[in-house]
């Protein structure tokens, strides 16, 4: 049978088939259309109020720390204090050997003992010197006397003989008496110089003996504190948040105090360290409240107050930050030192705005870069509003009932990262904007993207 022929006999059936393949085809292009027309991801505007904050984390830290040390070296004998011990000023800590310690006592006190006993020696020698030369004087004035009258008898008997009362031998008797007494004041005179010179030198070796004692005193003080020090004595009410010693242990201070405890002075009252970025510095205020959460206590909500934004910087890999102290107040003891916290500073607040979705002000549809500039000119949109400057005009695609996009210009203000105050503008509440949009896969899309997946820009994208 020919293929005429049969057609003739199936001519209903053929005519059925080839309406049903139109009719598919017609459907599937209808379907195609409609796949390659972007859907779009939109969010509604609305009015209410805005708070805009600074997220940073930080560490807890006690409001005052202090490092114990050893100001001694030795081998840690006895501990008395452990993690989380209660402390209060004064007690003892830790015990090192004292032996080697109580020695150096000893000797430091027999060497004060024998300056003393020294000095004691000296000033008796002193004073059998000053004596000597009180008794010295008193002879030199007895030699004087018996000098002026053998000097008196002498003119007296010269002037007897001249007149020949008396022999001559009677007068150089006289005269060699005088001479002799002379003799004898001046020997009396040296000797008390003499005497003179020993007793200065006597109170030069008194006033190196006292200041023997005085070094020796020094050193016995410097021995006892050593000795003092071989016990380690908290210096404040506080607890015990660090222990890094164990018995039998050698401490060595050699060059600084090692150190030995770390005492929190008051863990009801502590400070959280919040590194923030160095744009946001100039927005925090002091005294500004602040919450925080811990992985703790994730569910709770804790209060504290900007105390201080240090000076100090710190830069890791280009990034700089500053620690911004946090006080708050721990009664209950529930937060630990060392602790994440997650930081929110409140920097601004807006009531009833009008509140544009924050990633609405991200969103550039994918438009060839000529009909963008169609649309800018179309909607009175200015240049300025296509590059994004803080603080200044930005640009969202309002879509209209027609689903066709309809670009604004509007000047934002204070954010809380998901939405955005708009401080000038024709937005209203109610209003849809474009956040992203998908596409078919048919519709060019790119190597590598799944079809239907979101795309938020395109060529004209800020």
């Amino acid at each position: 049978m020919g293929i005429r022929a049969y057609l003739d006999q199936h001519r209903k059936a053929v005519a059925l088939a080839v309406v049903g393949l139109a009719a598919l085809f017609t459907v599937g292009m209808v379907l195609r259309s409609r796949a390659d027309s972007p859907k779009y991801l939109t969010a509604t505007v609305k009015r209410g109020d805005i708070t805009a904050v600074v997220q940073a984390t930080g560490v807890i830290n006690p409001l005052t720390t202090v490092p114990v040390g050893s100001s001694v070296s030795g081998t840690v004998k006895y501990i008395f204090a452990d993690f989380n011990t209660r402390v209060r000023a004064g007690q003892v800590l830790a015990q090192l050997d004292p032996a080697l310690y109580e020695a150096q006592v000893i000797q430091a006190r027999g060497n004060l003992a024998n300056a003393e006993a020294n000095l004691r020696n000296l000033q008796a020698s002193l004073s059998a010197m000053q004596a000597a030369v009180e008794t010295n004087r008193a002879n030199l004035a007895r030699l004087q006397a018996a000098a002026q009258y053998a000097r008196t008898n002498a003119a007296r008997i010269a002037d007897l003989s001249k007149q020949g009362i008396l022999a001559q031998d009677q007068n150089d008797l006289t005269q060699a008496n005088l001479l002799q007494a002379d003799a004898q004041v001046r020997a009396a005179e040296a000797q008390i110089r003499q005497s003179q010179a020993q007793v200065d030198q006597t109170r030069a070796q008194v006033e190196q003996a006292r200041a023997q004692v005085e070094v020796n005193r020094g050193a016995l003080k410097q021995a006892e504190t050593n000795f003092r020090y071989t016990t380690i004595l908290s210096p404040i009410d506080g607890t015990v948040v660090a222990r890094n010693i164990t018995v039998g242990q050698s401490v060595a201070a050699s060059l600084q105090a090692p150190n030995v405890f770390t005492i929190a002075q008051d863990l009801k009252r502590m400070q959280v360290y919040a590194k923030t970025d160095e744009s946001d510095t100039g927005q925090i205020k002091i005294g500004a409240e602040v919450t925080f959460q811990v992985d703790a206590f994730p569910t709770e909500v804790f209060h504290g107050q900007v105390s201080a934004i240090r000076l100090n910087a710190y830069t890791v890999q280009n990034v700089v930050t500053y620690d911004t102290v946090i006080d708050f107040e721990n009664a209950d003891e529930k937060l630990l030192p060392g602790e994440t916290a997650y930081v929110t500073i409140p920097t601004g607040h807006a009531s009833d705005a009008v509140k544009i979705p924050s990633a609405a002000l991200r969103y550039t549809p994918e438009l060839p870069r000529q009909e963008l500039q169609d649309l800018y000119a179309k909607n009175n949109i200015p240049a300025s509003a296509t590059v994004q400057r803080p603080g200044g005009l930005q640009v969202v695609w309002k879509l209209t009932g027609s689903k066709k996009l309809e670009p604004l210009a509007v000047k934002v203000g204070i954010t809380d990262y998901s939405s955005t105050q708009m401080v000038e503008g024709s937005l209203k509440d109610g209003d849809v904007l474009v956040t992203g949009q998908t596409e078919s896969a048919n519709a060019g899309q790119p190597q590598g993207q799944f079809p239907g997946s979101p795309r938020f820009g395109g060529p004209g994208r800020r």
